[in-house]
């Protein structure tokens, strides 16, 4: 196993960081990056700050979004660590459990 695997290891038991997390901050990219959920002439522009991202890991936000941006909420947690910067690393165990309220303030647009 490679050292960064045995420190996501370390840090999921320390945080009690889930696979439902990690799917959570891969949803929360794919809204950074694209919060028109893809809708070809619409345009949101969001405050990020305001949401309680700070601009630094907005941008590794933004990054990782785009990278996976139609890609399955569902992956490997050790991929996503490998890629997140110690700003982002932070950010996320502290607001592993807040996550998900992102995708409340962008429902899904064939919801009802």
């Amino acid at each position: 196993m490679s050292q960064e695997h045995d420190e996501l290891i370390q840090i999921q038991q320390l945080a009690s960081l889930k696979p439902t997390h990690f799917a959570d901050l891969i949803r929360t990219a794919q809204l950074v990056f694209d919060p028109a959920g893809g809708v070809s002439g619409r345009y949101i522009n969001v405050d990020w700050q305001q949401l309680g991202i700070p601009y630094n890991v907005e941008e590794n936000l933004r990054s990782l979004g785009k990278k996976y941006r139609y890609a399955s909420p569902s992956i490997a947690s050790d991929i996503i660590w490998s890629q997140l910067t110690p700003e982002t690393k932070t950010w996320f165990i502290n607001q592993k459990d807040e996550l998900w309220k992102f995708e409340e303030i962008f429902p899904a647009l064939d919801e009802d």
